[in-house]
């Protein structure tokens, strides 16, 4: 048996799962964002970890017997923390979160983004770890200084999570969540001193980084009442791109949950996008690590989120595709849910989300259709850069996160981006990733050959004649629209 953290941005869950993918037993609290102004996300790192620990024994009082523990984590996010209290020096600064964007701006004024690119495969973006730690040392001169005396450490949520799991004993994290600092050299395999140097992050703040299968570490024996190893972590996509068992170059995977996020294996070799994708360290389980083109929307299931808790359009998410299917189409309205700005093609923080072609006729449902259809829509801009960059066109997208539950998203990437959509039987791929990755450390699984065979296909969507590929266009006109001016004119 294998126990599998999945650290979300929404919600914390621990899964038991057999070696088979079957879900044994699962556990999940809700984690509530904090926005103290506009454009900042930020989230209680002690209710993180306190609710971690009561997942897991959730779990583990229904399944006791574990053989090894795999995590995974929404990525980017950063825990400043004292090194010998683990007390937080400040909330976690979520990934979403756009308070360094003006910073952000005068890296690339003052021409330093190729070097970024060059290094590290992403773009000088507050969405990365590297300037939300700068932000907490500059607020309070105090902590730079115990910073600097290595009294205060940094890590993403694998990190931070690792430390209270093994008693302030191990401070690591594995090479993906490295790879999205901006501070960590993916062709080197190394932090890099220069950049360390330029956003000021003193470097024995730094975790140590491991491969995805390794020894991170073992539980305190006070927590669970026995030692448990982990063997496994991996940054939220990198899991899913796992669990998703695309392995061979080419292979493309694309997740629907808070945001979305596509990933295609480009094998062993790195080279940076010609298309405002990122290039990032998809897994490193031996020899050398296999790169991924990725591209990163901050807002897919969260817009539904948004209908439901802002608009107050309906109580469960689940009701938003009966309400799409209710219209025979959304009436001219389009959608770009760019809450907290655009992610790729167009890395633009400054814009915010707007709701296009309304009518005196226009009602919740055709909103909530365009919604639905906005995902389509931006992940047609992503595999529309991917195929570029790539030269090849995409013939099967496997797709994975709560909304791909929702059959109309499903037939509307099919109809859209004119492919196979392949939904697996095991949805929760990204915790299954992080499984396989911790039955692969513990010799239960022995090669990624094992992974690849346990995956199966539960629906396949095939291209339809349908009627939003003629929407696109329109998509395209004000998404362009509002990528030149940062909101409607």
């Amino acid at each position: 048996m294998l126990l599998a953290i999945d650290q979300g941005t929404t919600s914390t869950r621990a899964l038991a799962f057999s070696k088979q993918g079957e879900i044994l037993a699962l556990s999940q609290k809700e984690l509530p964002l904090h926005t103290p102004h506009s454009g900042w996300v930020e989230q209680d790192p002690q209710q993180i970890w306190t609710d971690t620990l009561a997942v897991c024994k959730e779990v583990l009082a229904q399944v006791p017997k574990i053989k090894a523990i795999g995590i995974t984590n929404q990525r980017e996010t950063t825990v400043l923390w004292d090194k010998t209290t683990g007390e937080p020096v400040y909330n976690a600064i979520v990934w979403q979160d756009r308070r360094t964007a003006e910073y952000c701006a005068g890296l690339k004024s003052s021409g330093k983004e190729p070097l970024i690119r060059e290094k590290t495969g992403l773009l000088a973006d507050p969405y990365f770890s590297g300037t939300k730690i700068r932000w907490i040392l500059e607020k309070d001169p105090s902590l730079r200084a115990r910073a600097e005396a290595g009294e205060i450490l940094f890590g993403t949520i694998d990190s931070f999570l690792i430390w209270h799991l093994t008693g302030g004993k191990r401070h690591v994290t594995d090479i993906t969540n490295a790879s999205r600092t901006m501070l960590f050299n993916i062709r080197d395999e190394q932090w890099d001193n220069e950049l360390c140097d330029m956003l000021g992050v003193p470097m024995c703040m730094l975790p140590e980084v491991l491969p995805n299968v390794a020894e991170f570490g073992e539980t305190d024996e006070d927590l669970f009442g026995q030692v448990l190893p982990i063997f496994g972590v991996a940054g939220d996509q990198q899991a899913a791109t796992i669990g998703q068992g695309c392995f061979e170059k080419g292979m493309v995977k694309s997740t629907y949950g808070t945001g979305c996020f596509a990933l295609m294996n480009i094998g062993h070799e790195f080279c940076l996008s010609d298309h405002n994708l990122l290039t990032t360290i998809a897994y490193k389980i031996e020899g050398e690590p296999v790169y991924a083109l990725e591209g990163s929307i901050f807002v897919a299931g969260a817009a539904v989120q948004f209908l439901r808790d802002n608009l107050k359009f309906f109580e469960k998410a689940s009701e938003s595709e009966k309400m799409a299917l209710s219209v025979d189409d959304s009436d001219g309205v389009i959608f770009v849910p760019a809450l907290t700005g655009l992610g790729a093609p167009y890395w633009n923080p400054d814009v915010r989300g707007a709701i296009f072609g309304l009518s005196r006729g226009t009602t919740e449902n055709h909103i909530v259709r365009a919604t639905l259809e906005a995902q389509a829509f931006q992940t047609k801009d992503l595999v529309g850069a991917m195929e570029q960059d790539s030269g090849a066109r995409l013939q099967t997208l496997r797709v994975d996160g709560g909304l791909v539950r929702n059959d109309f998203v499903c037939q509307n990437l099919a109809d859209l981006l004119d492919c196979e959509i392949d939904r697996p039987h095991v949805i929760e791929t990204t915790a299954w990733g992080a499984a396989c990755l911790a039955a692969i450390g513990a010799g239960i699984f022995s090669s990624l050959d094992e992974v690849t065979a346990q995956w199966s296909l539960e629906k396949k969507f095939v291209p339809e004649n349908s009627q939003i590929a003629s929407q696109y266009k329109d998509w395209q006109t004000y998404v362009t629209l509002l990528n030149n001016t940062g909101k409607p004119s």
